[in-house]
Formats: C-alpha cells, sequence, structure tokens
C-alpha cells in the first residue's frame, strides 16, 4: 500500500467501536492520505444473549476484523485492547497503541451511590467474570446478574425502571392535580366558599412543578430511550470500565463513582486501544504517528503477565501497570469465581527488561496458587457451559411456543 493512498480500517460497528476508530482515524488522516473505516460485524456482536466468557476463547469480538487485514482487504484493525487474545497469527503486530484512556471500573448508578451505600442484597449487572468476583469480595452479599449490550444499552436497562416509576408517579400526581382544579370550580360555582376558582386552585401545591410532557421534554435522548425499553432484571447499579462510558459520551448524562483499582484491579488493557496490522508501509506508518510508548510497555507488561498466566476471559484476572521513572509498578489479582479466594501481589518491575520481568512475576504468582484458582475458574466455566447445552438439548419442542 502507498503510504499516500487510502488507509482501509476495519472496525465493530457498535457506537464505541465507531468513536475508537474515529479518534485513530483523525489522527491519521491530514497526512497525505485519505482513512477510510470498514464495518465488520463480528461473532461477539452477532451472539448478543451470550455471556462474554462462554463465546469460547478469548477473540469473539478480534477475529473476524484480522482475517480482513490477512485477506487483504483491509489495511489494519482498530481493537479494545482487552478483548485481543494474548495469541495472535504470526503474520499480525500490534501496530500502533495510542495513549491509553483511564484504565479502571466505576460504578453507575440512579442517584450516584457509592458501593458501601448500596442496600443489604443489591442487584449488580456486568458482563465480567472478574468484575463479579470482585464484587463479591468486596461485598458478599450482593446478588451479580448478568448483563450484556452495548454501553448505552447497558446504562437504559439501568436507568428504565426509576424513570417508569417518576412517569408514573408524575401522570397520577398530574390526574390529581386536575381533579382538584375540577372539584375546586365546582364548589365555587355553588358559591360555597365565596371565593373564586382561581383564589381556590391558588390553594392548591402540585407535587411536582412541571407537567408529564414537559417532564419528557426535558429528557436527554439516553432517558427518553430508556424510559420505553422493557427489562427483565431490575439492577441497583452496574459497573463499567471508565473509558467506555467516556468515550460513548455518558459519563455526562449518569451517575457514577469510580472503583478503587487496588481493590478492583483492571483488565489487562482496559482502556487501551490497539491498531493490528502486517508488518509493511502501513504498519510503519502507524507506528510512527499514534504509537504512545508508556502505553505499550504498560500494556504489554499487562498483556504478558496474562499470557503466563493462561487465563484468558474465562478466569477473574486483573493486572495493571503504570510506569513510574525507571519501573513499572504492576498489581495483580487473582480471584476465585465466587471472590472468597484471592491471589495478589504488587511488584516494581525494571523498564528496560519490561516484558522478562513481568513473565518472572507471572510464574511465582502461578507458584503461589494462582495457577489452581485460574484451572478452578477454567472447569466450573466449561462445567457450567456443557450443563447449559445439556438442557437446552431436553428442552421439548414446543418450549419456545
Amino acid at each position: 500500500m502507498s503510504t499516500h493512498g487510502t488507509l482501509r480500517l476495519a472496525t465493530r460497528g457498535s457506537d464505541l467501536a465507531l468513536r475508537q476508530a474515529a479518534s485513530v482515524q483523525e489522527a491519521l488522516a491530514g497526512r497525505r492520505r485519505d482513512v477510510e473505516l470498514v464495518e465488520v460485524e463480528t461473532r461477539g456482536d452477532q451472539i448478543q444473549d451470550e455471556l462474554i466468557h462462554r463465546l469460547g476463547k478469548t477473540g469473539a469480538f478480534v477475529r473476524a476484523l484480522d482475517e480482513k487485514i490477512l485477506a487483504g482487504e483491509v489495511d489494519a484493525a482498530v481493537h479494545s485492547m482487552k478483548d485481543m487474545p494474548t495469541e495472535q497469527p504470526k503474520e499480525l503486530l500490534v501496530a500502533g497503541i495510542p495513549e491509553r484512556a483511564p484504565a479502571g471500573d466505576v460504578l453507575v448508578t440512579p442517584d450516584g451511590r457509592e458501593l458501601d451505600q448500596l442496600p443489604e442484597g443489591a442487584t449488580v449487572g456486568t458482563s465480567s467474570l472478574r468484575r463479579q468476583a470482585q464484587l463479591l469480595n468486596a461485598r458478599p452479599d450482593l446478588t451479580v446478574e448478568p448483563l450484556r449490550g452495548n454501553v448505552d444499552t447497558r446504562v437504559e436497562k439501568l436507568l428504565a425502571p426509576s424513570l417508569q416509576e417518576e412517569h408514573e408517579d408524575r401522570v397520577e400526581a398530574d390526574k390529581d392535580r386536575k381533579g382538584n382544579v375540577g372539584s375546586e370550580a365546582q364548589s365555587a360555582s355553588g358559591r360555597s366558599s365565596g371565593r373564586s376558582p382561581r383564589e381556590e386552585n391558588d390553594d392548591y401545591e402540585p407535587e411536582y412543578d412541571e407537567r408529564p410532557e414537559e417532564w419528557f421534554e426535558g429528557l436527554s435522548e439516553l432517558q427518553r430511550n430508556a424510559l420505553g425499553r422493557e427489562v427483565d432484571t431490575e439492577y441497583d447499579a452496574i459497573v463499567l470500565a471508565e473509558a467506555g462510558l467516556k468515550r460513548s459520551g455518558l459519563d455526562h448524562h449518569v451517575n457514577y463513582v469510580r472503583l478503587p483499582r487496588d481493590r478492583f484491579v483492571p483488565s489487562p488493557g482496559q482502556g487501551a486501544i490497539a491498531v493490528t496490522s502486517v508488518d509493511g508501509e502501513a504498519a510503519d506508518a502507524i507506528h510512527k504517528v499514534i504509537d504512545h510508548p508508556r502505553t505499550r510497555v504498560e500494556t504489554t507488561v499487562e498483556r504478558t503477565i496474562l499470557s503466563e498466566l493462561g487465563g484468558g476471559c474465562v478466569a477473574p484476572i486483573g493486572v495493571f501497570a503504570l510506569v513510574q521513572g525507571r519501573h513499572v509498578h504492576t498489581r495483580v489479582q487473582v480471584l476465585g469465581r465466587d471472590g472468597e479466594e484471592t491471589v495478589e501481589a504488587t511488584r516494581d518491575l525494571p523498564v528496560e527488561t519490561h516484558a522478562v520481568a513481568a513473565a518472572e512475576f507471572a510464574a511465582d504468582l502461578r507458584d503461589r496458587g494462582a495457577a489452581t484458582l485460574i484451572e478452578e475458574a477454567k472447569r466450573d466455566t466449561d462445567e457450567a457451559a456443557a450443563s447449559e447445552r445439556r438442557g437446552a438439548r431436553e428442552e421439548p419442542e414446543e418450549a419456545d411456543e
């Protein structure tokens, strides 16, 4: 491909994926080349009712895009790094990693509560085994329920019940107001009080300042969509990546608090974008323009540890690395699926040998019990998947009716 020609970038078609790809497009454009986005549907997009860890090995959102590169249909692909499998086709390389967005998780609630302010037995939504284990580790009383969909869909599912309840309350209050006006008018017509209808009505104080129609007009598009959404599960809170919330432009429309990174260690690569390509002119151009050296070191440490531990997306593993001078401060958290057992450690790794040091750190963690927790998590996931498959086969044919 000529460096002065059109650069074709593959991306998923979700709003968040398109926003991420657009940020890469903007960074690459204007350097004597056009940059075109090519939307590709992935297996993870096609199977919307399946939890991430049950879609098989990691890469449900990645492989279809990278296959377009290998087929020569596009020059590169834009991924959320935490979705990428640690084992990539040998023909591909990560050509560019832009500077990372905030890496941590946030707790989103209708009213901005902290985690310890949620009521006992509160229902929290997440599709991540890691977040589930971390939530149960912090609050064993919580009920953690599955939650899938794009970021806006998840937020709408959270907001729907409270908005629908408020709408019903406002409609009932408006009926009461109208009934009060009618009764006062009737009383005034009979001269029972000797006051005019307007004077009688001035004594009535409505519960809400706005009529339901006026209130609806003031809602955001997100809130309006939530108001019309049917939900099977009512969530008291949901957990999302802060980067996804901000890149979706929803951080100004919801109440959220950051979860502490020492207790809720993020997924390896969370908040980072990776642009894959084959070695060559396009990869060189991408690397030169968008690669952020510090983010590359940090995510290399995180992904190296994940690869050495072998957890993929079927075990609750958090890894977060931060370059601090000549060292990479690294925190690792491996949990049992119920959050009761944990193996945790921090270590400062030399920047000069960060990849080798990360592998050694992972080996020590395996010896300390991380390997056992990961194998148990894998076994539990396999058994759950097999049980669901058996259940599906045993259902009578009319069960769908």
